[in-house]
């Protein structure tokens, strides 16, 4: 990745900080997108003390003209796009009755929505390159109790499967990784004690569910010259739990 330049969305913490952090040890330089700016400003410090090249960008990505701005503010810093990480988003742990349509369009907007506007303002920059949108197991199966996520990512993944296609003919490869179960902050405040996260391995055929770094790595591989011919694609990271 050396003398590249790209952008990692929710890259305040786990797996978008993982990813962010290991674009910059392989040369990049990487614009830090987060809704919570202490938490940008900390893994830009953590990337800078490592011997790496970072900014930080404050971005809602549910507001196209924050995202707007903040794609604007990275172009100006890098003078392009050779990469894009579409990671951020929120969960939601209702059943469809229990649900507002307020909850519901919420969960959407940033999930869905919010990868279709950064794609849509981060496309026009990338000369040849690469996109990932990062989903979830849930883009690929269903998770009990999460219907407005599960139907966000499944929209992921069907967005990059058409943004793929689409922009094949410029050089761009688009493609999505859907993380199973990952020790993220989210993830650990979600399970709330050690007997769910026990539950979690037992049902997983690795027998441990995977760290934010081991999720990042199939995200910075996607972009690397190594995956020249991968676009269009749905990469589980899962420890077998789809197969």
């Amino acid at each position: 990745m050396s003398g590249r330049s790209g952008l990692v969305t929710g890259a305040g913490s786990g797996i978008g900080r993982a990813a962010a952090i290991e674009f910059a040890r392989g040369g990049a330089s990487v614009a830090v997108l987060d809704i919570d700016e202490a938490a940008a400003a900390e893994t830009v410090e953590l990337i800078k003390t490592d011997g790496g090249e970072a900014l930080a960008v404050r971005v809602d990505i549910g507001d196209e003209t924050s995202v707007q701005a903040a794609i604007k503010q990275t172009v100006e810093a890098y003078g392009g796009l050779d990469f894009a990480v579409n990671n951020a988003g929120l969960s939601s742990h209702k059943r469809v009755d229990q649900l507002t349509l307020a909850e519901f369009e919420r969960v959407v907007r940033v999930n869905l929505s919010g990868t279709f506007l950064c794609m849509k303002y981060e496309l026009p920059h990338l000369k040849g390159g690469a996109i990932v949108n990062v989903a979830s197991n849930g883009g690929l199966y269903a998770i009990p109790n999460a219907p407005a996520y599960v139907a966000a990512k499944h929209g992921i993944v069907g967005l990059t499967k058409v943004a793929a296609v689409d922009y094949a003919a410029e050089g761009i490869r688009v493609n999505a990784v859907c993380p199973g179960p990952t020790r993220t902050p989210g993830f650990d405040k979600w399970a709330g004690d050690p007997d769910m996260i026990a539950r979690q391995e037992a049902i997983t055929p690795l027998g441990r569910l995977a760290t934010p770094e081991e999720a990042a790595a199939a995200v910075v591989w996607l972009c690397s010259d190594a995956a020249s011919y991968v676009t269009g694609t749905t990469l589980s990271v899962d420890g077998g739990r789809r197969a």
